[in-house]
């Protein structure tokens, strides 16, 4: 059953009397009349209020650029309008307009909404439940947001849902081989083989093969960044570390930016469950669990843009005489902060495999997420890798799959993964684990992608192939640490040294350098780009939290007397 079945009455909640008044006192404009069928606000605009209904009553509907519209629902007195994306001054994704007798709302821009969203406990948590649950429903329901037209399976196309999915945007794909509205769209606008895979986005625009940058604009994703703002804190990754910083910094009155390359959540966000983080005995999904950070972020104003690469650290900037930090873009622009919190974390190791990039999205992935089992569902698939990601990853594909090898380097699992991982592994009857072997090679061609994958006993030297299409590394971790450009300590593995581990203990001038801060001044890192931390959700966490105590003590020796 959907969300819209079996928790309308929380999608859609009728404030009473009282919380009405509560309400109207974070209002943030006068109460405004709209004529009957007059359009309130319309799907793909920016910094739409959300609109308490006072008299009359708002249809709200759900299109996408090759549908009509949807009802969802109609909005009658005491209850209100929006979703997550008002909360940040994002893209409206669906359409209000008044109805057959018109209506009298009041206006909340996101300020508003997030003041009355902690100013007022009890109408906060029903507002926020709703807009979570109302994104969950455009989702669920489909026929809103973007519409995706491409060959299933393509590496482009395989990104874009990857890239939708991760960001928690409802989106519909169409093969453009048999979906009839897919061909017609095609031969209207005259599209070449080569400018697949389409991306109709919600307001009408259409894209030609976009990139990731393009396609969170579309969407509304990616915000505007004003040039002249200095920031408490500018925090690159989020993942469980990066939003653990957002989610305090904010909640303690720092102006803060997130900024990330691809999505939130990091690695963690592509984990199907994680079953040994604090609190959640039944587990949660990785997505999940960032998902919810990502909102309690956007709850005490924190700006998240994504997806915005960090390109260097400009190390001329760094504290002198109450200079900003500078983080340069790799579009150009640049973030100015008084404090930076490196949460990069670390990638995936590529083994050195003669042209693994050439298989990349076409057989290679990184991740296990729904997009990547469907596409390998009731084949035979090979996955390398021994650490938890691995496991989480092999319990998640195993049902979906035919037969799934598991390939490690060393001679078992128990140095490298956690226990409760291994014993639902060996219970798994079409899981094979292969010890003591390697990755040498890959088999295949552009036109058909990967076809099949060399292995290397490491005792005996044999090599052997595996004719398997689908190939997962989960393999070791190189830290995204080379947008630093030699700004700060790094140890011989290219983490990032903090605290009393630089030289001699201090990396700062005229102080010793602060647990988690680097040997630049205002630099902090955590997570699993810093040298010497626990490569674990929780521990993640721990030194997001820990590091806005260090950021306050920075700020406040800015701030003190010559």
């Amino acid at each position: 059953m959907s969300v819209l079945e079996t928790r309308g009455h929380q999608l859609f909640p009728v404030f009473d009397a009282a919380q009405m008044e509560s309400a109207k006192r974070f209002a943030s404009g006068a109460a405004r009349d709209f004529a009957p069928g007059e359009i309130v606000f319309d799907v793909g605009e920016r910094n739409v209020p959300v609109w308490l209904v006072l008299k009359g009553s708002i249809d709200i509907v759900r299109r996408d650029a090759l549908n009509p519209d949807v009802p969802i629902t109609t909005l009658q007195a005491g209850q209100f309008s929006g979703e997550v994306s008002q909360l940040a001054g994002g893209k409206t994704l669906a359409c209000g307009r008044a109805g057959a007798g018109g209506c009298m709302t009041l206006p909340f821009d996101s300020a508003h909404v997030r003041a009355l969203l902690i100013g007022s406990a009890d109408i906060g948590e029903i507002m926020m439940r709703a807009f979570i649950l109302r994104r969950v429903g455009l989702i669920e329901a489909g026929g809103a947001g973007s519409v995706l037209i491409g060959t299933p399976g393509t590496p482009d196309l395989v990104r874009l849902e990857g890239f939708l999915r991760r960001n928690g945007y409802p989106y519909t794909v169409l093969d453009s081989a048999s979906d009839t509205d897919a061909r017609a769209m095609i031969e209207r606008l005259g599209v070449a083989p080569e400018d697949l895979p389409l991306m109709l986005c919600p307001d009408g625009t259409v894209l030609k093969r976009p990139s990731d940058i393009e396609a969170g604009i579309c969407v509304g994703i990616t915000p505007e960044l004003d040039p002249k703002i200095i920031y408490d804190v500018a925090i690159v990754g989020a993942g469980p570390a990066g939003l653990a910083t957002a989610v305090y910094a904010g909640s303690e009155g720092l102006s803060a930016i997130v900024l990330d390359q691809r999505a939130f959540g990091g690695q963690a966000g592509a984990s199907a469950r994680i079953e040994n983080y604090l609190g959640f005995p039944t587990g949660i999904s990785g997505m999940g669990l960032a998902g919810r950070a990502f909102n309690q972020a956007l709850k005490f104003g924190v700006q998240i843009a994504i997806p915005l690469e960090a390109a260097r650290l400009d190390c001329s900037s760094a504290k002198k005489e109450g200079d900003p930090l500078r983080i340069e873009l790799t579009d150009g622009r640049v973030v100015k902060a008084r404090t930076i919190v490196v949460a990069s974390g670390a990638r995936y190791h590529k083994p050195d495999v003669k042209e693994l990039s050439k298989f990349e999205g076409a057989g290679v992935s990184y991740w296990a997420t729904p997009v990547e089992a469907k596409l390998c569902e009731a084949a035979e698939v090979t996955l390398v890798g021994g650490g938890n990601s691995a496991g989480q990853a092999v319990v998640f594909l195993a049902p979906k799959v035919k037969q799934l090898h598991l390939v490690v380097r060393r001679d078992g699992l128990e140095a490298t993964m956690s226990r409760y991982l291994i014993d639902r592994i060996k219970a798994l009857p079409n899981v094979e684990l292969h010890t003591n072997t390697e990755l040498v090679g890959l088999e295949g061609d552009e036109s058909t992608g990967l076809t099949g994958a060399v292995f290397r006993d490491k005792l005996t030297g044999e090599t052997h192939a595996c004719s398997s299409k689908h190939l997962f590394l989960f393999c070791g971790a190189d830290p995204n640490a080379n947008w630093l450009d030699g700004c700060v300590s790094l140890d011989g593995k290219g983490f990032i040294v903090t605290g009393a581990k630089c030289p001699d203990g201090k990396c700062i001038n005229q102080r010793a350098a602060l647990p988690l801060e680097t040997s630049q001044p205002g630099v902090f890192a955590i997570g699993d780009v810093r040298a010497g931390s626990i490569k674990r959700v929780a521990a993640a966490v721990g030194e997001g939290a820990t590091v806005v105590a260090q950021i306050h003590s920075v700020l406040a020796e800015d701030q003190a007397p010559a």
